[in-house]
């Protein structure tokens, strides 16, 4: 089984510290857009997300706080991986809140683990599927201090590059108020 994790716990620093999952795009916080196009790929999802839990209550999700505070977005891939394991998921897919584009069958397309998202030459290194039996590597990689560059571990853990075609890129993610507008803008087309 695949479960899956949005990654929510970004600072929203250049958008002035907002919640990206409640960014709203044409009437709807960006999380519902995602979860419309991740709920028919995955049987069960959480989200990862530091502060208070309940601002996330409506969705009905577990929300997963990080294991490794400080860390980056690592640190929510561990406790994905750790809640995948728990609830007998092989395979742990991963996206950020703030692409509300992601393919229709980007599960199908990425399994089997590891896997990452590329969009012309691109690597989205968020975008992928973790074997949940590479969560003790994880915490080994995280262990020492220092950066912890997502894509570091994907190559550590032989992750294949999946190419997606699309007339726009579908992992476009939101980090300025530029980018939420050319994303409601896709919505149209």
């Amino acid at each position: 089984m695949i479960a899956a994790l949005i990654l929510a716990g970004g600072r929203g620093s250049r958008l002035g510290g907002a919640d990206k999952a409640f960014l709203t795009m044409n009437g709807q916080p960006l999380i519902a857009h995602l979860l419309a196009r991740l709920t028919p790929q995955v049987p069960t999802i959480a989200i990862s997300a530091n502060g208070d839990p309940t601002r996330f209550a409506a969705f009905g999700l577990p929300v997963l706080p990080d294991l490794h505070r400080g860390k980056g977005p690592l640190a929510g891939v561990a406790a994905g991986l750790a809640w995948a394991a728990d609830i007998g998921a092989a395979a742990l897919l991963t996206v950020p809140v703030d692409t509300p584009y992601i393919p229709h069958n980007l599960a199908e397309r990425l399994a089997p683990a590891p896997s990452v998202s590329c969009y012309r030459g691109r690597q989205h290194h968020l975008a992928a599927l973790w074997p949940v039996d590479c969560l003790p590597m994880l915490e080994r990689f995280l262990e020492p201090e220092g950066k912890y560059k997502v894509r570091d571990f994907l190559k550590l853990i032989r992750a294949r590059q999946v190419s997606f075609n699309a007339p726009y890129d579908p992992f476009l993610n939101i980090n300025t108020p530029e980018d939420l507008e050319a994303a409601t803008a896709l919505q149209a087309i």
